[in-house]
């Protein structure tokens, strides 16, 4: 049988409205009944009623993360990782997590967001894969909901918002097969109306243009994120004549389906065709070979947007409220060896 405020206020010889109080941390309760309260409780086996103390706060405690995937399916390992750090903060606070998956810019989409600002089944909201014009962030900034970023935009609003420095990120992957002596890269891009997929095809251009590099039209071709998608854009890379020498992806899925298509053209990645990679994900260290990439600290990110989330919806103004990390290079087999001779 549960125990109830009532079974506390009978063992301490109070109120049960001293015993709510208590436990709620009001101070008109003496901190030494208050101690009381609490130690009774925990003997007792008390267990709040969380659905009526939400009611009381007018709060629900549950952050919603609505993915932007196509279909029901949802097998994406960055986003495993993210869920996990998002997870483990929300559970450090008592809060709960709402997921559901709707196509990106889909009207399913749009009315997901709309439930969640007029529903109030969620206290906020954590934004992901940002896009150029953000349906979404604006909804949100309009209707003064508590959300969170993982990316920028070009929204003309204010956000708080935590993101990897993708142009950085890719001139160092750019310079890295550069100085292995790669004149002849490739690279398959992030959709375009994607925020990081922008920054990303920014960093690419403007490093190979330093280093005096030709860019033919052919040699970037946009995939969608996926293994599939990778491989089929390495399939239209690796058709490119002179061959390309270099492949770099912008993601590390792109990148591993990138691996298969080279193989199966009877190619050997790192040594007939160097690949490269973003993100980090904890696959990328098992492929084969093992892949280069730029590492993105995915569950602590997941953790850090989480808790500037739990902050807003707490009346609290994130300090820093724009947080952009800065992109290390993992280096690994997929690289290949330095080129003796580099063709131009």
């Amino acid at each position: 049988m549960a125990v109830t405020l009532k079974d506390i206020a009978r063992e301490l010889g109070v109120s049960v409205t001293t015993v709510s109080r208590g436990l709620a941390g009001y101070d008109d309760v003496a901190a030494e009944t208050r101690e009381q309260i609490r130690q009774i409780a925990q003997a007792l086996g008390y267990r709040p009623n969380l659905i009526a103390r939400r009611l009381q706060k007018q709060r629900t405690d549950t952050i919603g993360f609505i993915l932007p995937t196509f279909g029901p399916r949802f097998s994406d390992p960055f986003f495993s990782e993210f869920l996990a750090g998002i997870g483990n903060e929300a559970g450090a606070h008592e809060y709960d997590i709402l997921v559901s998956t709707h196509a990106p810019d889909s009207p399913g989409e749009r009315q997901a967001y709309l439930r969640a600002v007029q529903g109030g089944w969620v206290d906020g909201l954590i934004v992901v894969r940002t896009r150029e014009d953000d349906a979404r962030v604006r909804l949100l900034h309009e209707h003064r909901f508590p959300f969170v970023a993982f990316g920028r935009s070009c929204c003309d609003l204010e956000f708080p918002y935590v993101d990897e420095d993708s142009v950085a990120g890719m001139r160092l992957m750019v310079q890295h097969f550069v100085d292995l002596g790669h004149r002849r890269i490739g690279f398959i891009a992030p959709p375009d109306n994607l925020m990081f997929g922008l920054l990303r095809r920014e960093g690419f251009v403007e490093t190979m243009a330093a280093n005096g590099l030709p860019l033919a039209p052919e040699w970037i071709v946009t995939g969608d994120l996926t293994q599939r998608g990778g491989a089929e854009a390495s399939g239209q890379l690796l058709a490119v004549e002179p061959r390309l020498t270099a492949v770099i992806a912008g993601n590390d899925l792109m990148a591993i389906g990138a691996i298969n298509r080279i193989q199966q053209h009877g190619l050997q990645v790192g040594r007939d065709v160097a690949l490269g990679g973003f993100d980090d994900i904890p696959l990328a260290a098992y492929t084969s070979p093992p892949l280069t990439t730029i590492h993105q600290p995915i569950y602590e990110i997941g953790r850090q947007v989480c808790a500037m989330l739990i902050a807003l919806v707490n009346g609290l103004a994130p300090n820093p409220a724009h947080i952009l990390l800065e992109p290390t290079l993992i280096v690994r087999e997929s690289s290949g060896q330095p080129i003796t001779s580099p063709t131009s």
